[in-house]
């Protein structure tokens, strides 16, 4: 058992931070800009509730982040009352964040002057893998920080993996992204071209998705995409601000993103039609108006 504090506990944050208590056994101390969330979530889950980030992050050996994008990450950890603050030597930062590659590699040279660790740990799996406690994990950092912090993750992943060094977390998001833009968009289109077919969408995807065509976002979006539901998951307001991380990486490696650049703006045309909160496999709204 470790003293464990998590910050932030939205959609993703307040199931992993139950993980980490539940199922790891850890002793833990939550922090959350709305306090009355902290307080509902320390009354289903024990353990302690703070009011700053360095309240929370106070003697630990474990301080977990799950927030919203560079500026909030910035703030919850070098901000006034910041974690970093009070965190004490040899403890670890991880940082669950979907953010910056740069932002990452600032953090983490700022702890090392510390004298303490950070990993950058964005996660994949979405809200259903969050409460499950099966998120896909790339953590960028030093190994032997890694290794210490690695049993602590194992309390809400099913597969952790070191990509590299600081930074190379959040640039493995990217490419996660990247790839699930493009299947979501195919798979809106494919229902969209089944439907003016006059085909059995259902039936359809019964047949491709054991083939080469098949995927998670096929079997786990197609049946509410081709019901028009889109108010579960995760929102389109959060995929543009990744795909606008991933685009601003782009411009500074080179890499060339042009189906991703469409996509984006497709996403786009979904916040404008009023779907800045459904589901990102509300593509096929866009497609069917």
């Amino acid at each position: 058992m470790a003293k464990v504090a998590f910050i932030g506990l939205g959609v993703m944050g307040y199931p992993m931070a139950a993980h980490l208590k539940n199922r790891g056994g850890h002793e833990v101390t939550v922090y959350n800009r709305t306090t009355a969330k902290a307080e509902k979530w320390v009354s289903e889950h024990g353990g302690a509730l703070a009011l700053t980030p360095s309240e929370a992050a106070s003697d630990k050996e474990f301080v977990f982040a799950c927030v919203g994008n560079d500026g909030d990450l910035r703030s919850v950890t070098v901000g006034p009352e910041g974690a970093f603050g009070s965190m004490k030597p040899g403890s670890i930062f991880i940082d669950n964040t979907t953010a910056s590659a740069e932002v990452a590699r600032e953090l983490a040279e700022e702890a090392e002057k510390r004298g303490f660790g950070f990993i950058d740990a964005p996660v994949s799996g979405g809200q259903a893998g969050a409460e499950n406690g099966v998120l896909t994990v790339m953590c960028g950092g030093d190994r032997a920080t890694f290794e210490k912090a690695r049993p602590v993750i194992d309390a809400y992943a099913r597969m952790v993996g070191l990509m590299g060094p600081s930074g190379a977390g959040q640039l493995t998001k990217m490419v996660n992204q990247i790839c699930i833009a493009g299947l979501v968009q195919g798979l809106a289109e494919g229902i969209h071209f089944g439907k003016k077919a006059g085909l059995d969408v259902e039936q359809v995807v019964e047949v491709i998705s054991k083939g080469a065509a098949g995927s998670w976002q096929m079997e786990n979006r197609h049946k509410t995409m081709n019901a028009g539901k889109y108010d579960f998951g995760f929102a389109v307001d959060w995929m543009r601000k990744d795909l606008e991380i991933c685009l601003t990486e782009a411009d500074r490696n080179g890499a060339k993103l042009p189906i991703t650049a469409l996509i984006d703006q497709f996403y786009k045309e979904v916040q404008q039609m009023g779907g800045g909160r459904w589901d990102t496999s509300s593509l096929l709204a866009r497609l069917e108006r």
